[in-house]
């Protein structure tokens, strides 16, 4: 070992994003976010703070909630990704995609992608629970997503919509458009 092997400022590592395997060697000050978008080209998860506070940058990490903006990318070795990209399924959207449009759950759309990010969260996080529908519960679980246009009460409803709908438990839209809300 030389003195450059303990200055190694990259390593390989190998992600599944979205359902695709990925090897790559990243720089040990590179984030997921910053791999993810530059990296990857999957530009839905958005850089907003870049302190974890805005939420912005939530991606789903083996189907959890997290800021990529956080995240050491090297530290992910072997995790699974899922990125707004990646929620819809072969069918078409994601059931909250399709709430999100039908109550107009946006207005800017900058913090969309990690609105439904961690709306698909909650949703699988807390599935099979008494699932929480009150809208304080719900406005509590999404509170680390901020949308500065104010369209909190649509996202609330979208998200309360394909949850009454049943379809909004998986953190991926795979299949999710052949699934059949409740009579």
């Amino acid at each position: 070992m030389d003195a450059t092997d303990t200055l190694a400022t990259s390593s390989g590592i190998a992600l599944t994003v979205n359902d695709r395997p990925h090897t790559l060697t990243v720089d040990h000050r590179a984030t997921l976010l910053d791999v993810l978008r530059d990296r990857l080209g999957l530009t839905g998860a958005k850089q907003g703070c870049d302190h974890g506070q805005c939420g912005a940058c939530t991606v789903l990490l083996d189907g959890r909630r997290v800021n990529s903006c956080l995240l050491p990318a090297v530290a992910q070795d072997g995790r699974a990704v899922t990125t707004v990209e990646g929620l819809a399924g072969a069918d078409g959207p994601h059931p909250l995609q399709r709430a999100f449009l039908e109550q107009d759950a946006f207005q800017c759309g900058f913090c969309t992608p990690g609105q439904l990010c961690s709306a698909a969260g909650v949703l699988a996080e807390t599935a099979g629970d008494p699932a929480p529908t009150d809208e304080a519960t719900l406005r509590e679980l999404l509170s680390g997503n901020i949308c500065r246009c104010g369209a909190y009460p649509a996202i609330v409803r979208a998200v309360r919509q394909a949850q009454a709908e049943g379809r909004g438990a998986s953190a991926t839209g795979a299949g999710a458009g052949n699934e059949e809300g409740p009579a």
